[in-house]
């Protein structure tokens, strides 16, 4: 059945606040949802083959919903099923190849639609995507990658133009290993003759993932989850039926939230290979945290929380999309901690809205200008009580984090922008509430 949200949500026409009432341990259990940055890229890899393809465990979020109107405008059968998180789609027929600007900016991910068109059609043009503003994410590496691959690329303002027919197997090197820039030369790579080899690919858990389900629909990849990755192309993939991963930043931000408050959570549907950077980091600051398949529970120790390091890298490493939960929880922990965003250089930006809360935060900032904000450092002084004020997010772990400082302050914070977190958080508020939170959504929107 068609969504009957707009593609892009947008606060109501009246104001939507998040108010958080302080002083509420996170206590109890949660399920946690599939993978939103694991279900974008699949309903992109759904263009690749005109059999049917059956998604499940999709996180029914705004970018979700949004992704499927961007795949309807391609000429794609989506049948979105709220109620069991299902999506299937049959991209039968492709009726156009441009990218309706209104479909394609709101969400960065839709930028993955790119080589699977590329590769199936020919041709493909799109508008710059948009997203978080969390700091440059240039797409280059995902343009060089379809110049190798023997694409005609142009860049029209803020418009890209590529074309070239059937694209040919080539070496890939990337100058860093980016996530989605690996992800749609792997997409694109599928259909292509003879072989492609992308060198320093990413292994993040969910673009391990995605090449697992395009093998699923006969697709030849090797190499999954090593920085070199082998691309054997064929005539035509077909459908398939797969269970979307559990969201492992879902999971973080609610096992940072029980440590936080001072609570324990028993979350079910978790990978523990996908957590063992925050398990690390969990453990070092004073939480406690256990796996028993796929069982995660956490729980904040006895001992006041620790001051300690962070820095942001790709998997393996500490998640960015972690690192601003983490930074909340930073702010209760006893002494200097540190930490190191390598990934976006404006992630920081958020702290502006903790300092308002009475967080002792200091960023280093890079560059002269004083209108500009880009920080790759900050040092938290705690612990500190925490007091509501009224603050905005400025992306969705922004939101994350500001909701869980609210947790541990005095008194009632109000969140605006709240959008954010139907982009990135399945039922967010309702499980926050049925761990004991006080939280409420002025005008809920999902």
């Amino acid at each position: 059945m068609a969504s009957a949200m707009s593609p892009t949500t947008v606060p109501a026409t009246r104001e939507r606040l998040l108010k958080i009432r302080g002083g509420h341990p996170l206590r109890g259990e949660i399920v946690i949802s599939g993978a939103k940055n694991a279900a974008l890229k699949a309903m992109a890899a759904t263009l690749l083959t005109a059999d049917e393809v059956v998604l499940n465990n999709v996180p029914m979020l705004a970018d979700v919903l949004s992704m499927a109107d961007l795949l309807r405008a391609f000429g794609a059968e989506v049948e979105v099923d709220r109620d069991a998180g299902r999506v299937q789609v049959r991209a039968r027929e492709i009726v156009r190849t441009s990218a309706p600007p209104d479909l394609f900016r709101p969400t960065r991910a839709s930028v993955v639609a790119a080589g699977p068109m590329l590769a199936r059609c020919g041709e493909v043009s799109f508008s710059m995507p948009g997203g978080d503003q969390i700091g440059r994410r240039p797409i280059d590496v995902h343009l060089r990658g379809f110049k190798r691959m023997g694409a005609t690329v142009e860049q029209r303002d803020d418009q890209v133009i590529a074309c070239g027919g059937r694209l040919r197997g080539a070496r890939i090197y990337m100058d860093y290993p980016s996530h989605t820039g690996t992800e749609n030369l792997l997409m694109a790579a599928t259909l292509a003759t003879g072989k492609t080899v992308i060198v320093n690919a990413s292994a993040e858990p969910e673009v391990v993932w995605l090449g697992h389900l395009l093998n699923r629909m006969g697709a030849r990849i090797h190499g999954l989850g090593s920085p070199i990755v082998t691309i054997e192309g064929v005539e035509r993939l077909h459908g398939v039926s797969d269970y979307v991963p559990p969201d492992r930043l879902e999971a973080g931000s609610f096992a940072i939230g029980a440590v936080m408050t001072g609570g324990e959570i028993t979350m079910r549907d978790v990978r523990e290979a996908h957590m063992l950077p925050l398990t690390e980091k969990l453990q070092e600051v004073g939480g406690e945290v256990w796996h028993n398949n796929d069982v995660m529970l956490v729980r904040a120790g006895r001992a006041p929380l620790n001051a300690v390091d962070i820095q942001t890298l790709p998997f393996p490493g500490f998640p960015t999309d972690l690192q601003a939960p983490f930074t909340a929880l930073l702010t209760q922990a006893e002494g200097v901690s540190r930490v190191h965003e390598r990934v976006y250089e404006d992630r920081l930006r958020y702290t502006t809205e903790l300092q308002k809360m009475g967080a002792d935060i200091r960023v280093e900032r890079i560059g002269s200008s004083t209108s500009e904000f880009a920080a790759s450092s900050a040092m938290i002084h705690g612990p500190g009580q925490l007091h509501g004020a009224r603050v905005q997010a400025g992306d969705i772990r922004a939101a994350v984090s500001l909701v869980l400082a609210g947790l541990v302050a005095d008194g009632e914070t109000e969140l605006d922008e709240v959008y954010h977190l139907d982009r990135g958080y399945e039922r967010f508020v309702a499980k926050l509430t049925s761990l004991g939170a006080d939280v409420e959504d002025t005008d809920p929107q999902m």
